[in-house]
């Protein structure tokens, strides 16, 4: 079995309850070898990307434990978007959904494959995935060393978000 390593999720949703939604994706990561060890607080975040007509994102960060490899690891978080009434065959990309969870660190890891990007491709250059990682690990750094807070600094001030509210729930383990 791996060494267990600590990384990183952002989790989003901007349909039905939204907080609701982040706590039950939270929840269900136990149950797939996935120990969450703390969560950030909750950030009302306006839509980016391609659609930018939709309701607005609630956005938290967890970091975790897991013994799972990066591919493993995904499978675990679109195993729990899927339970969760994400449709992962036709829906749009950047469109509305009811839960997001994105793998955005891992370790050390630097890793390729045509399904995941280690660091995750939008680590550093999404207020609302550095905001609520940052206030997990202020000084957090990419695997290259570079510190995020200062990509935080470099994004300037364009893309709302707003904390909402206090950190999820996390489970015991």
């Amino acid at each position: 079995m791996a060494a267990a390593q600590t990384g990183y999720l952002g989790l989003g949703s901007n349909v039905g309850g939204r907080r609701e939604n982040l706590q039950a994706a939270v929840d269900a990561m136990p149950t797939r070898g996935i120990s969450v060890l703390a969560s950030s607080s909750t950030y009302d975040t306006e839509p980016v990307g391609l659609v930018l007509d939709q309701p607005s994102f609630l956005n938290a960060c967890v970091r975790i434990s897991t013994e799972l490899g990066p591919e493993e690891l995904l499978d675990a978080c679109k195993e729990i978007e899927a339970a969760l009434g994400r449709d992962l065959e036709g829906g749009v990309r950047h469109g509305p959904r009811p839960i997001d969870v994105d793998l955005l660190l891992l370790g050390d890891l630097v890793y390729e494959s045509e399904r995941l990007s280690l660091p995750h491709a939008e680590t550093t250059s999404r207020r609302f995935v550095l905001i609520p990682l940052l206030e997990l690990d202020f000084d957090l750094r990419a695997p290259d060393g570079s510190p995020l807070s200062e990509a935080l600094v470099a994004l300037g001030f364009d893309e709302g978000v707003t904390r909402e509210g206090a950190a999820l729930a996390v489970p015991s383990q």
